[in-house]
């Protein structure tokens, strides 16, 4: 693609990866599709790769060793760039917990000079315990699971992440409303 070509792409057009790290139920998904809905509303081509059918799908047999975990979040960044690269708005609510990781997956993007944006959903694992939408948290606790992230598996929060929201202290359609915003900010809506 051209210069010029690059330069006529209206917002809709212009792909991005924006990546929604934070612990189980920190609110990721829900943000992500209310976000989405939005987008799609004013034209934007988007997907969401939900962590679960990323899971099911493209990571199955993998673990959750570091090595597995940080194979998974190769794969979903892999991908990830290729959509927002063809112009997608890719929305990735993945917990990502490693911050090389994470790291590995932002290089691939500036390497191919794609758009990636890394927002931390901060939500603190007491809050999350009590929203416990998968049962994980009440799982961890009597004992049946464990390497639950931000429990008993270590979670580094990004240090400098394109955008921090504490979902504990607004609305899904605040959270959404902040991202939508940064988005703007970065000529991408």
């Amino acid at each position: 693609m051209t210069t010029d070509q690059e330069n006529s792409m209206s917002v809709t057009e212009t792909g991005a990866t924006i990546w929604l790290t934070g612990l189980p139920s920190a609110g990721k998904t829900t943000i992500a599709y209310e976000l989405a809905g939005r987008l799609r509303t004013e034209g934007h081509r988007v997907e969401v790769l939900d962590g679960d059918e990323i899971r099911e799908f493209l990571s199955a047999g993998l673990g959750f060793s570091r090595e597995d975990r940080h194979t998974n979040v190769a794969r979903v960044g892999f991908v990830a760039e290729l959509l927002a690269a063809n112009g997608v708005k890719v929305l990735v609510p993945v917990i990502a917990p490693f911050a090389d990781s994470r790291e590995a997956v932002r290089k691939r993007h500036a390497a191919e000079s794609t758009t990636y944006l890394e927002v931390h959903v901060a939500t603190p694992v007491e809050v999350c315990s009590v929203r416990d939408v998968k049962g994980l948290y009440a799982k961890q606790a009597a004992g049946e699971i464990s390497g639950l992230t931000g429990v008993d598996d270590p979670y580094e929060a990004p240090e400098s992440p394109d955008l921090r929201i504490e979902s504990h202290q607004q609305t899904v359609q605040e959270s959404a409303a902040a991202l939508h915003a940064l988005l703007t900010e970065r000529g991408l809506a």
